[in-house]
């Protein structure tokens, strides 16, 4: 199989860092697009069989129709590549959310709730999605992998081996000891904006394709296996 797998687009965002500059947070969106324009058109040209956004692929709180309609009609350009969503801390599964409301491309499969398993001839897919803006507990917990046999695949939205930030919330905790124990083929991951790749091959953060401040430096794109 080939997949990409991106976290952390965040479209929409009011790139609050940039409110000083002129006309730079609209810049900034507009360079959104383009960067997952070239994410689509890559899949496109190369046949990927999946594409994995794995967590605040947008603003709930700031998110236009405008914008959800251009990542749908991207996502209608490739309709041999089953798009798997797992909505993360900033654009959680809620009542009302475009999620939930909009008619999606049918190549479009959104994690609905916190623990999903999805089951193919060769492979398993284990999704786990935020249904509100915050996730104390994991339900990693209650996974049990029930093929070992076929190609086992973890997508989740998490913070991983985190601890309650300064108001006492936790935006899905995990340990990675736990994941090691269910030896999954794959994690991918999202939430943190810069990638993990070069330290561990299977427990993936991609990073987010685009930096968000000025702290954010280094390499920023996907993960193509």
């Amino acid at each position: 199989m080939k997949f990409v797998h991106i976290a952390d687009m965040h479209f929409d965002s009011p790139f609050t860092a940039l409110r000083t500059v002129d006309n730079l947070g609209d810049i900034r969106r507009l360079e959104q697009r383009k960067v997952f324009k070239k994410v689509i058109d890559f899949c496109q040209k190369n046949k990927i069989e999946y594409l994995f956004i794995t967590g605040d692929l947008y603003e709930q709180e700031y998110i236009r129709q405008s914008t959800i309609e251009y990542i749908n009609h991207l996502f209608q350009e490739i309709p041999n590549t089953k798009v798997q969503i797992i909505p993360g801390n900033h654009d959680p599964y809620i009542q009302g959310s475009y999620y939930a409301t909009f008619a999606w491309s049918d190549n479009v499969h959104i994690c609905k709730s916190e623990l999903e398993v999805i089951s193919e001839p060769e492979l398993d897919f284990y999704m786990t999605a935020f249904t509100d803006f915050y996730q104390n507990k994991s339900p990693i917990e209650r996974i049990n992998v029930q093929n070992p046999n076929k190609i086992n695949i973890l997508l989740t939205h998490c913070d991983l081996n985190g601890a309650k930030d300064e108001n006492g919330f936790s935006y899905n905790p995990i340990s990675a000891t736990k994941i090691n124990e269910l030896a999954f083929d794959y994690v991918a991951m999202g939430h943190i904006h810069k990638t993990n790749f070069k330290q561990n091959p299977k427990m993936i953060y991609p990073g987010s394709p685009i930096s968000f401040g000025f702290d954010e430096i280094g390499e920023h794109g996907m993960i193509v296996r």
